[in-house]
């Protein structure tokens, strides 16, 4: 199966692409984890919220193809815990469909891409900057695996 994060940003330091590439890398050959950036929404004085959040949205929308799961993270959305996680991956790799986590700009994703997403992911109730998103949701995907595997990794 292919997990695509679809992320809005781009230009991320060093440290995270080689934090990210080394947990997507950790995964089994069964779990293909892929990121695409996109570009952020220029943010001004002049450019509202809204206007940005809706402009972000129609690159992801464009970045979707058909037939795939959505997930949106959101903080409004539901957390998992890391072995709910484990059950999400496991449905995700029985339903045969890929998915793609969805990724917003600073100011998250607009309600198109909420109300396209069959579920909303909560990371936490905190709030962590983008370029953490990416290695977080990479280092939970290798940890919901180390549980299907039963791997050691995962010693809660």
């Amino acid at each position: 199966m292919k997990i695509t994060l679809l992320a809005v940003g781009q230009k991320m330091p060093d440290w995270v692409s080689t934090a990210y590439q080394e947990y997507a890398k950790r995964l089994s050959s069964d779990v293909k984890l892929d990121l695409v950036e996109l570009p952020q929404a220029v943010n001004s004085k002049k450019v509202d919220v809204a206007t940005s959040k809706r402009k972000e949205s129609e690159l992801i929308l464009k970045a979707l193809p058909d037939h795939v799961e959505v997930i949106a993270l959101d903080e409004r959305g539901k957390p998992w815990s890391t072995k709910e996680l484990s059950a999400q991956l496991q449905g995700w790799k029985n339903n045969g469909r890929d998915v793609f986590l969805l990724v917003g700009g600073p100011d998250g994703l607009d309600q198109q891409c909420l109300e396209l997403a069959s579920k909303r992911w909560s990371l936490s109730n905190l709030t962590f900057p983008h370029p953490l998103v990416r290695i977080l949701v990479a280092e939970q995907l290798y940890r919901a695996q180390s549980i299907l595997n039963n791997h050691p990794y995962h010693r809660a």
